[in-house]
């Protein structure tokens, strides 16, 4: 007779499954119990794997946090390429576009990102890295939207201003301060305005 009570044997995965596991299971702990809960010896215990399997993945908490942050990065730039596919070539459907991939992509990850955000300005590496990261995303900014422009150049001011107003919206969208749809709306104005005055 089978002995109910021994735990489910562990199953090894290939790595990047494993990475894949890892980091959806890091997610919902910060969804869960907040960005400070989120430690590789946490994981590794809410996960089903030992220290040793987390540690190789992600060596320390600010390699975990970057790996959080780079995977939210990748899943919004594809939800954004997606968005483009069908959008015509016009300022406006593509200031649409921008502007709906970044609510629709905060409201996804609720508090998730916001908390890793955070946890990420803790250090001067984080902070550099998360710094790259909005960079890269105003470079792609400027690759959509200035190939629409009769002047054909966005001033980086402007493109700093777009990124604080996506992010602003999007956190009241989330809090639910606004409607998505006004939150929508108000970043897709506010793209307008920045590259056509």
């Amino acid at each position: 007779m089978p002995n109910s009570s021994r735990p489910p044997a562990r199953q090894r995965l290939p790595r990047a499954d494993r990475l894949a596991q890892l980091i959806e299971t890091a997610r919902a702990i910060v969804r869960q119990e907040g960005a400070d809960a989120l430690t590789l010896g946490h994981l590794a215990e809410r996960s089903g794997v030992t220290r040793p399997v987390v540690y190789d993945h992600f060596g320390t908490r600010n390699q975990l946090l970057k790996a959080l942050y780079e995977d939210y990065d990748l899943r919004r730039d594809a939800v954004l390429e997606e968005s483009l596919k069908d959008a015509p070539m016009s300022l406006e459907a593509r200031a649409q576009a921008i502007a709906r991939t970044y609510v629709e992509c905060v409201l996804n990850e609720g508090t998730d990102i916001p908390g890793v955000a955070a946890a990420l300005a803790g250090s001067p590496e984080l902070e550099t890295f998360r710094r790259e990261t909005r960079l890269r995303f105003i470079g792609r900014c400027r690759q959509i939207l200035e190939p629409c422009l009769a002047a054909g150049r966005i001033e980086d001011a402007r493109l700093w201003a777009m990124l604080g107003a996506a992010d602003s919206l999007s956190e009241a969208v989330l809090r639910g301060d606004l409607p998505d749809a006004v939150g929508e709306a108000e970043l897709t104005r506010l793209i307008l305005n920045l590259t056509t005055a």
